[in-house]
């Protein structure tokens, strides 16, 4: 069950939008543009490419600068959360890393539904499950009720679901993407590369024994989405050698979010959610 608690003490947060982005309806959300909108905001020097109709003549014939009235337009938001169900985000030894990525995603949609802000949720393993954008408490407790009902399994294709979702939204919106992210690093940086357009928080979770492997002697693994199996003796050179590749792994990551302009943020199932949130958004 997915504990909503954390909920209150996010209330005093709101959405942090770094970018304007535009979209197809009106809303609380205010940005700035050149032309005709709902209030006279300021002037700026024109340039080309800008409307004629937007010239304020007035301000020409007193100092013969071409000057763009600006407006204040209303435009709102659409968050997306997009989350990984697939067999691997079933691990943990407390709280799996579905778990937690939910309590992540809720607080977003939560939040979101504070701006009266449209939210889209969805989950994705061999297929992508998704549903539509709406507000309101009555999106939110759909989304904790469904959550609350998926069992993580199949595949992460993270690719195929991007690619879909892509399909399904044209305009900009705000994407948070939550999973353990591990598959292919190329699979990774081609579906980030067709979020591009988005701005983009990128949340790995991982649980705390995936990160420092401590344990030695003879064990006998399987693979969560795979099945397959594999008997070995974790040794400390093993153990070094797992965690350098995933090291290497994240930071390739982290920094191919860097460089497409998108944030990424690791988080482990043992933090305080709270805190692993405020690090998110931070």
């Amino acid at each position: 069950m997915i504990d909503t608690t954390f909920l209150d003490q996010l209330a005093r947060f709101q959405l942090i939008v770094k970018k304007r982005v535009t979209s197809s309806y009106v809303g609380q959300r205010m940005s700035a543009s050149a032309g005709r909108g709902l209030m006279f905001k300021d002037h700026r020097i024109y340039a080309p490419g800008d409307d004629f109709r937007a010239i304020d003549w007035r301000v020409y014939a007193r100092t013969d600068d071409l000057m763009v009235k600006v407006y204040e337009e209303e435009r709102n938001l659409t968050v997306h959360v997009i989350m990984d169900s697939s067999a691997s985000m079933n691990y943990g030894r407390h709280t799996t890393k579905f778990e937690y990525a939910s309590m992540i995603g809720i607080g977003f949609a939560y939040l979101s539904m504070r701006d009266n802000e449209k939210f889209v949720f969805s989950t994705f393993a061999d297929e992508l499950d998704l549903c539509q954008a709406k507000r309101g408490m009555g999106q939110l407790a759909s989304m904790v009720h469904y959550l609350n009902n998926v069992e993580p399994q199949g595949h992460s294709r993270l690719m195929d679901a991007i690619t879909a979702y892509h399909k399904q939204f044209g305009s900009k919106g705000y994407i948070v993407l939550i999973s353990d992210f591990l598959v292919n690093l190329d699979e990774v940086k081609e579906a980030l590369w067709h979020l591009g357009k988005h701005q983009v928080r990128v949340v790995q979770v991982l649980d705390p024994q995936e990160k420092s492997l401590k344990m030695e002697g003879d064990f006998r693994f399987r693979d969560a989405e795979s099945g397959k199996k594999l008997r070995t003796y974790v040794s400390p050179r093993l153990r070094a050698k797992c965690q350098q590749l995933l090291d290497a792994h994240t930071h390739s990551i982290k920094d191919y979010c860097r460089t497409a302009g998108m944030h990424f943020t690791q988080v482990t199932t043992d933090m305080e959610i709270f805190d692993a949130f405020y690090s998110i958004m931070s």
